[in-house]
Order: C-alpha cells, then structure tokens, then sequence
C-alpha cells in the first residue's frame, strides 16, 4: 500500500517507543500481521504495539516486557529516513 500524505486536517501518525516498553500509537491506524490480520486501533486511549516479541497479544502489548525484563538501548539515529 502506498504511503499517503495526511490531509491538512489530519495530523501525522505519532509512534512513540516507550523506553524499554512497547511502541505507544497515538491516533487511529491499521496494523496488519504477517497473515494478513489487520487490527484497526481506532480513535480514543493510546494504543500500546509489542516490540519486546513476549506478548502473549501480539501485536498489542500485554506488558510482558516488564515482567520478561525487556531492555532497550537502541535510539533512533535518523539514518534510515528519507
């Protein structure tokens, strides 16, 4: 699918990675698995993705990476942006 620009009345998809947790989704957005299950995380509270791979609700986040003792280091450096 290709990427669209939003429109001027539609902010940008914010994902925000929660440092050593999941990756925060803070507008409405489609996730789809590779099996092609897709997940519409609709308008309301934040939606919360897995990124630690121990969520038992994958590709939500079920807060496993606390009790898993998830670690992230990694920072995004901007490298693979176009």
């Amino acid at each position: 699918m290709p990427s669209q620009d939003p429109s001027p009345d539609e902010p940008p998809v914010v994902i925000k990675a929660v440092d050593n947790g999941p990756y925060q989704v803070k507008v409405p957005v489609r996730v789809i698995d590779h099996e092609n299950n897709a997940y519409d995380l609709g308008p309301g509270r934040t939606r919360l993705l897995c990124r630690c791979g121990l969520s038992a609700t994958k590709p939500l986040c079920d807060g496993s990476h606390a009790r898993g003792g998830f670690a992230a280091a990694e920072r995004a450096d901007g490298a693979g942006a176009d």
